[in-house]
């Protein structure tokens, strides 16, 4: 939703092999056949992250590099806010791991 999936609609615009990283499978699935349909961009694809657990972070890296010959632009917009105080199974304040951990090691995994 929001920004993150008008920026992937304009790249599949684009014409763009476009990843739509998202927590939700349902939501997420949503989003890719609603860019589909409007852009005619069958090279949009679902992946699942939750940028909150480190764990997901890394499979997620694992499998992009792993399947994607390369990568050109990669956008960081996930987020999270008033959210009551809880800890991630590794032990890191929900808020700051999804919104600058996760992003942080995403970003460092995926440079090459």
């Amino acid at each position: 939703a929001g920004i993150g999936k008008r920026v992937a609609l304009d790249l599949a615009r684009r014409n763009a092999r476009t990843i739509l990283a998202c927590r939700s499978r349902e939501r997420g699935q949503a989003a890719v056949e609603e860019i589909r349909a409007a852009t005619g961009n069958p090279a949009v694809l679902l992946r699942l992250l939750d940028t909150g657990s480190l764990a997901s972070v890394r499979a997620f890296a694992r499998a992009v590099l792993r399947e994607e010959e390369r990568l050109d632009v990669l956008v960081n917009n996930a987020g999270v806010t008033g959210l009551p105080f809880a800890v991630t199974p590794e032990g890191l304040e929900r808020t700051f791991a999804t919104n600058h951990l996760g992003p942080f090691l995403l970003t460092n995994l995926l440079l090459g």
